[in-house]
């Protein structure tokens, strides 16, 4: 099979480019990427006969219809990232995150494109009491990139329907961990970066706001499983995680400073807005036969890892690719 994946030049597409090229049921993977949020260098290792990079934009359909020539499946990753930032840019990331999935969903339906994969995000759940939510709750975004997402998901229900392909939203766990695309704005990857660094890790409001976490190349995994085999994942919608990965802001940072095993100060920035908390069950993940395999203190372990050995190989701790960020923010796992 031909599967496109938008916004392959990401942190999840960096990681899930190479899964595909080396699944023998894939006979070409064509990559649509605007490179606005991420780089050419995350296909390093990747590139090859099989492999098709498009420049273009989600919010220009004819580079979304153009890509989509002679595809089977899709996977739609690109959107917008940084889900606080998007309160200073709702128009953007409304055009990008919704009119972008009309367009790849309208292209699919033009192409008779067998399946397509939405990446939504656990963010749509809001802030929740509830330390048991499941698919059937209701979302309540608490920012434009999740209403951006919530609203998406509808758009790719509709296209489905109406243009009979298959379709699902896979409603994402907080990434973290090495990808060739890393970003280094998600709090897991941030505070291993700070730790090793000998700096505090930052924790906004008290750190009791919850988060389920997994590691990028199981997200990675996941999409390969829907896109592959859809069939396995009939349902509208999927929380994608693993329940016992969910970890309070708080916890992770007492994780990255146990297994860093560094005396690591924890502040936190009481007078800071936390973001949304969200417990988040995936049962219903159970029924496709996906279940993902890393745990947290596994990936803060692999990190430290390959940080060291690039500080060993440079002798420099480096965190300056093109798409990655060490900005001041995100650092309470908001996504």
């Amino acid at each position: 099979m031909r599967i496109l994946v938008t916004g392959g030049c990401g942190y999840i597409g960096s990681a899930l480019v190479r899964r595909l090229r080396e699944n023998e049921r894939v006979s070409e993977v064509v990559v649509l990427d605007s490179l606005a949020g991420g780089s050419p260098r995350a296909l390093l290792g990747a590139i090859g006969d099989d492999l098709e990079f498009r420049r273009g934009d989600v919010r220009d359909y004819a580079d979304v219809e153009s890509a989509m020539r002679g595809v089977d499946r899709v996977i739609h990753l690109a959107s917008i990232t940084g889900a606080e930032s998007t309160h200073d840019r709702r128009e953007e990331t409304r055009a990008v995150i919704v009119g972008g999935t009309e367009n790849v969903a309208t292209a699919a339906g033009e192409r008779g494109v067998e399946s397509v994969v939405y990446a939504s995000s656990c963010n749509s759940y809001g802030r929740v009491a509830d330390t048991h939510i499941d698919e059937t709750a209701s979302p309540a975004p608490r920012n434009p990139y999740a209403e951006a997402k919530v609203e998406a998901e509808q758009v790719v229900r509709e296209a489905a329907a109406t243009n009979d392909f298959a379709a699902t939203s896979l409603r994402m766990s907080t990434n973290y961990g090495y990808a060739p695309g890393i970003r280094f704005n998600l709090v897991v990857n941030h505070f291993v970066f700070r730790g090793l660094t000998g700096r505090p890790l930052t924790v906004y409001g008290d750190g009791r706001n919850w988060r389920p976490f997994i590691h990028v190349r199981d997200a990675a995994r996941a999409y390969e499983h829907a896109a592959i085999s859809p069939d396995r994942w009939p349902r509208a919608v999927y929380n994608v995680g693993h329940t016992e990965q969910n970890y309070r802001i708080e916890d992770v940072a007492r994780v990255v400073r146990e297994e860093l095993d560094r005396d690591l100060e924890i502040v936190y920035l009481e007078d800071e807005r936390p973001g949304p908390s969200y417990h988040v069950e995936f049962d219903r993940l159970s029924e496709t036969g996906f279940e993902p395999s890393w745990t947290l203190r596994a990936g803060v372990r692999e990190l430290a890892d390959r940080f060291a050995r690039q500080r060993d190989a440079t002798g420099v701790l480096d965190a300056s690719r093109p798409n990655s960020s060490l900005r001041e923010v995100n650092v309470d796992g908001r996504r």
